[in-house]
């Protein structure tokens, strides 16, 4: 008997047996990832709490992507939030995927940007009630039955939080890294770095964070307000030893733009929002 526990007593192979055995304890049970067939690049755009503008940055960004790359990056944008999928009014589409010969659903498309949002497969005003094992199984289907041809990236719109879906898109599939949105204000700070903490333990890299909402300028002094206070994810970013990659302010166009289905850099392309947007 002692001979057979002498291994891990007596050398410096003892190190590398417990790594090993750690290794192998760790990954037990969680599923090994798999690319998305045809997708260059995953990139996901999360908040801890809901409300702070993540599903409009995120559409900011593809935006912006479509805009300095003209029409050389495919992208495409997929809405994981299951219980409130808001990306359908956003990017004003409707009706229900076709499919591949291949069974698979086919994105609906606007604004050059192919979108899949479960939205599209329930009715607008139905709400969804269901239980975590159901909305795990919807997850599986927006990531693998889904025909995005070649797409250079693929944006997912997370829900809040850090469940099960972020979890599980964590786990399922490689994601070049993660973007997390928050307005400056310290109850949202406080969940946006639980987010940033999250996909830093299930090893997916942290790009930065966005500070959303950060003024309001009146539109006719121009007064600036800070409404939700000031700074507050740039101070974040520095405790955490993050790049901030946007400020973005409080603008009535904005929201107004994204409620009609056309968003401003597509209607407003002279907007001086617009190139705060793009800058982003």
């Amino acid at each position: 008997g002692s001979r057979l526990l002498c291994p891990l007593f007596s050398s410096s192979t003892n190190d590398e047996f417990l790594k090993e055995k750690r290794a192998q304890i760790m990954s037990r049970g969680l599923p090994k990832q798999k690319p998305i067939e045809g997708v260059k690049q995953v990139l996901v755009f999360a908040s801890g709490k809901g409300g702070v503008g993540k599903s409009t940055t995120a559409g900011k960004f593809l935006f912006a992507l479509t805009s300095i790359f003209i029409i050389t990056k495919a992208v495409g944008l997929l809405d994981a939030d299951v219980y409130g999928p808001s990306i359908p009014k956003m990017m004003n589409l409707k009706g229900n995927p076709e499919l591949s010969p291949k069974n698979l659903m086919r994105p609906l498309k606007n604004y050059g940007i192919a979108c899949m949002s479960m939205g599209f497969l329930v009715e607008e005003t139905a709400p969804v009630v269901w239980r975590g094992l159901m909305v795990m199984s919807a997850i599986e289907k927006l990531l693998r039955q889904v025909d995005w041809g070649q797409l250079d990236y693929l944006v997912i719109d997370m829900p809040p939080g850090t469940g099960d879906v972020q979890l599980s898109v964590s786990q399922n599939i490689p994601v070049t890294g993660a973007v997390i949105v928050s307005t400056p204000q310290d109850i949202a700070l406080l969940d946006a770095r639980k987010g940033a903490e999250m996909f830093r333990k299930v090893h997916v890299p942290v790009l930065g964070l966005v500070q959303n909402m950060s003024v309001f300028q009146c539109p006719k002094c121009k007064h600036e307000t800070h409404i939700f206070g000031a700074d507050g994810v740039r101070d974040l970013a520095k405790t955490l030893g993050l790049d901030v990659l946007g400020d973005i302010p409080l603008n009535v166009n904005i929201r107004e733009t994204c409620d009609a289905g056309q968003p401003i850099v597509i209607s407003q392309p002279q907007s001086d929002m617009v190139s705060l947007v793009l800058c982003t």
